[in-house]
């Protein structure tokens, strides 16, 4: 009974850093816990009067939680590894009595303690397997914490980058005839340029689709509310009499095609023509 404690304790483990492993290095839909909590936050957010304001707060506090569930959970997990084999394979302090501090919440408190690296010292393994163990703990808390900041700091990034591309559109849009027209070698080159910008946001949602669950309060940098006219100006330019502008707004189609494709695989879900999957996106985020 002892080591099916043990083995139930090193199975949670291994399905955490099996977790994280997919969200943050292989983002694919086996991070079934990270993109759980994501979704489910994000939900929740848009129900009620209060929609508005919590869904900007969605993205943020959904990566918070998860990394949250991800510590918890692996607390946890190396906890129930600990706790059957107390007070027998581990020395405590001589300010401890062993018989005292053998429970569930004692091994939980050193499988915090080791985690987190702090080596307080008033309970340490001593069978030799544990000694093995522990420290490897120690090294898993200080990787997801190394990872987490990579995560922070690449998903920005990306969000950033989205909403240049968005802001780009809206200043076409409101910019009008004053812009050009697209049968021209200009339009042509800004054509490119939009498929191009394209191209990178599907890239990041698909290496970091948490980036979905961002919302843009300003309609002017929401890539949802603005990828519709982009679509408009492919169509547009298809029509034109410029070779160059005609091939532009094949490519341009064809990197839109290809942004549908991944936001209806990842979230939407509606098997739907390209103008339908930008119109549930569009809904999503913006009629909040």
């Amino acid at each position: 009974m002892e080591w099916l404690v043990t083995l139930v304790g090193a199975a949670v483990v291994l399905v955490i850093l099996r977790d994280v492993f997919h969200t943050l290095w292989h983002p694919t839909s086996h991070g079934g816990l990270s993109r759980f909590v994501m979704t489910l936050l994000w939900r929740l957010s848009t129900r009620g009067r209060k929609g508005q304001r919590a869904v900007g707060l969605a993205g943020p506090v959904g990566m918070v939680a998860v990394v949250a569930t991800w510590a918890c959970a692996m607390a946890v997990g190396w906890a129930l590894v600990y706790w059957p084999h107390m007070p027998e394979a581990f020395v405590f302090s001589g300010t401890l009595k062993p018989s005292e501090h053998s429970g569930l919440v004692d091994a939980l408190y050193l499988s915090l303690v080791i985690v987190a690296t702090l080596g307080l010292g008033d309970i340490a393994p001593s069978a030799d397997w544990l000694r093995i163990v522990a420290p490897l703990e120690a090294l898993v808390g200080f990787a997801l914490l190394t990872a987490t900041v990579s995560w922070i700091l690449g998903i920005f990034p990306a969000l950033a980058r989205r909403r240049a591309l968005a802001l780009r559109i809206s200043q076409l849009r409101r910019a009008g005839p004053a812009a050009g027209h697209p049968d021209s070698d200009a339009g042509a080159a800004v054509l490119d340029e939009l498929a191009a910008d394209i191209a990178r946001a599907c890239v990041d949602f698909l290496q970091y689709p948490e980036s979905y669950y961002f919302h843009d309060r300003l309609s002017d940098t929401s890539l949802a509310l603005n990828l519709g006219y982009a679509a408009d100006l492919a169509e547009q330019a298809q029509r034109a009499e410029h070779p160059g502008a005609r091939f532009a707004a094949a490519v341009l189609a064809t990197s839109l095609d290809d942004l549908a494709a991944v936001l209806d695989e990842r979230f939407l879900h509606t098997e739907g023509t390209r103008e339908q999957i930008l119109s549930a996106y569009a809904r999503d985020h913006g009629s909040r």
